[in-house]
């Protein structure tokens, strides 16, 4: 048994987490303190991937990093780079699919924070940078985290995005959604089962990760 499409899997959700987490908290702070119409707004632009069919923003990611297209184009010239077909050209993929999760848990988390603790802050002086990353986000760690391992978990599974962008070429661009179906389409369903169960495997370890951090949540707010 190949354990490429599960070690390329790991490995794309484990750097799609780490850019979703940066752009999640950067914009999340700076919209949960922006006016009620720009928040709306922002809002719907920010999570609308979540409510969009992964193909259609998989057709999307193609008409702008498309080796004939207007960023992928100028990879191509300039660089000599294609921007599709490649492992990583999937982390565009799911990092576009998975961060509204990220926004959204982390927003909530920093809405839910007291700015009193930051006003004490610059009362004693402290940097806006200081107070973010030594109070904000320590006290909002519980909800960040699990934005973070929500982002892991939907990353490891997405499948329509990624494979319009990324294919499905065995021991280069596999992952282990696309291993599935392929396996389904080849008339191989012992192994496409296995599959399966690794992946819900892997699922039912993330989901309980998620509800122990809330547990701990709740448990320190009281």
């Amino acid at each position: 048994m190949d354990l490429f499409p599960l070690f390329n899997s790991l490995r794309i959700a484990a750097v799609s987490a780490v850019v979703v987490f940066f752009a999640g908290i950067f914009l999340a702070n700076l919209i949960a303190k922006a006016p009620r119409l720009v928040k709306g707004l922002l809002d719907v632009v920010l999570t609308l991937p979540l409510v969009l069919p992964p193909t259609v923003v998989g057709y999307l990611l193609l008409l702008i990093l498309g080796p004939r297209r207007p960023v992928g184009l100028v990879f191509l010239r300039w660089f000599g780079l294609k921007l599709t077909m490649h492992w990583w050209s999937a982390v565009f993929a799911v990092s576009v699919v998975v961060f509204p999760l990220m926004y959204r848990t982390a927003r909530a988390a920093f809405e839910r924070f007291d700015e009193d603790l930051a006003q004490a802050g610059r009362t004693l002086g402290l940097s806006d940078t200081y107070i973010f990353w030594r109070i904000r986000m320590p006290a909002c760690r519980q909800g960040i985290l699990a934005g973070v391992v929500l982002s892991f978990a939907r990353a490891i599974g997405e499948y329509g995005a990624t494979s319009m962008i990324a294919g499905y070429t065995p021991g280069k661009t596999a992952t282990v959604a696309t291993e599935v179906y392929q396996l389904w389409r080849t008339g191989n369903d012992r192994l496409a089962v296995v599959w399966v169960l690794i992946n819900i495997a892997i699922s039912a370890a993330v989901l309980l990760t998620v509800n122990l951090l809330e547990r701990r949540d709740r448990d320190a707010a009281r």
